[in-house]
């Protein structure tokens, strides 16, 4: 699930780092270095998809999820996740975790290492970056159902359009304002 909702907002860097290995090491198949860089990546991802799966799998041994939908049956946990997220989005370090994901090119430019491993270590490290910006987001499944295909599609729309749109603070703004909002909500409901 993760790669289906990340790798689409990471497609321009993914891009831009295939162009850029066919270029520097003058070569018409950089496929080996381009695998590299999304294996580091999904390195990155994968070892958040087990702590996702720890939270998931305390969470449930609390009640505090579903058992079937996966989602959360308290809206004080609900309230929280979404006022935290919301939070987050207002924070200099998600918008400069998001800055990085932005700007492929400045990516390339500042963070360059030569090889296979310098590839991978590349994927690791613009991993790190996306997932400093988009941790919190993923928290949300925990409140609108983590098998949602809906709200992981939403979620996923909307990662990509924090990073590619024009306006992209006012994005991350409003987002963080709506999630702040719809925590206050849930608690208020309580």
């Amino acid at each position: 699930m993760m790669v289906g909702m990340m790798i689409p907002s990471a497609t321009p860097m993914i891009m831009i780092f295939s162009r850029t290995c066919r270029k520097r090491i003058d070569q018409r198949r950089p496929y080996l270095q381009t695998g590299l860089f999304l294996l580091g990546y999904l390195t990155i991802w994968s070892a958040f998809s087990v702590i996702a799966t720890a939270a998931q799998w305390g969470l449930q041994a609390a009640a505090l999820l579903s058992p079937t939908l996966l989602k959360s049956t308290s809206p004080i946990l609900g309230g929280v996740l979404l006022i935290v997220a919301g939070t987050f989005h207002w924070t200099d370090l998600q918008q400069r975790c998001l800055k990085q994901c932005r700007s492929p090119l400045n990516f390339i430019l500042h963070d360059w290492r030569d090889g296979h491993w310098g590839a991978f270590a590349m994927g690791l490290h613009h991993g790190l970056f996306c997932l400093g910006c988009c941790w919190a987001l993923m928290g949300l499944l925990f409140v609108t159902g983590v098998m949602n295909l809906l709200w992981v599609a939403l979620i996923g729309i909307f990662v990509l359009a924090e990073k590619v749109m024009a306006f992209q603070n006012w994005v991350s703004g409003a987002a963080g304002s709506l999630l702040v909002g719809w925590g206050a909500w849930l608690l208020l409901l309580r």
